[in-house]
């Protein structure tokens, strides 16, 4: 496989901000089929996935269609900056700290400090939650739709990229998350009659 063409064929499967967004590299020497370094609130710019074209040219072309478009989701669906209660709080805490820091008040510092690191944790892992993997697997199937994929179709290759990828990786077992996953996929491709419950899906 040569990875420039396959790169080539990628970004033209990814969405237009995904295409503006992300950047494929190849990596030959790590242990991943793709990875997708955790995108940081100081980082902007491009957003990078990492491919091991050794191992990713083992998957079918299904299954490295609806795995990029997975990872592609997910990157774009991580938000450090968007309106709600917890990114108030810790905006409101970190303009607290700066005024309790010029004012000299230490005490007021440690609140305000406090107060914006609970709330920056609390994005951390919404961020990292198993909601938000399932919403990149239900992104990525309605982008795959638009790719000439069936909901059915996409499932099935996403359920069984995630087996794939493990035993590439010398994983025998799915992760607790995976398994998430694994159940919501087999419902979308009506291979099981029970999905996610919705507990789980917000928390």
């Amino acid at each position: 496989m040569n990875p420039s063409t396959e790169i080539y064929r990628l970004r033209e499967l990814m969405p237009a901000t995904g295409r503006m967004l992300v950047k494929i590299s190849s990596q030959p020497q790590q242990a991943k089929v793709l990875e997708t370094p955790f995108p940081l609130p100081w980082k902007s710019g491009t957003r990078p996935i990492y491919i091991n074209f050794d191992l990713w040219q083992r998957l079918s072309t299904p299954q490295r269609d609806l795995l990029l478009l997975r990872s592609v989701s997910w990157v774009l669906g991580i938000q450090w900056f968007k309106a709600d209660w917890q990114r108030g709080v810790a905006l409101a805490g970190i303009v607290g700290s700066l005024f309790e820091l010029s004012q000299g008040d230490a005490v007021g510092v440690l609140v305000a400090g406090g107060l914006s690191a609970i709330a920056l944790r609390q994005i951390w892992r919404s961020n990292r939650s198993a909601k938000t993997e399932i919403d990149a697997d239900e992104a990525a199937i309605k982008v795959a739709q638009r790719r000439g994929y069936s909901a059915v179709e996409a499932a099935e290759a996403l359920l069984e990229t995630l087996e794939s990828v493990a035993k590439l990786e010398g994983r025998s077992n799915l992760n607790f998350t995976e398994l998430i996953r694994a159940q919501n996929l087999r419902a979308i491709a009506n291979l099981s009659p029970v999905g996610v419950p919705e507990q789980i899906r917000r928390n």
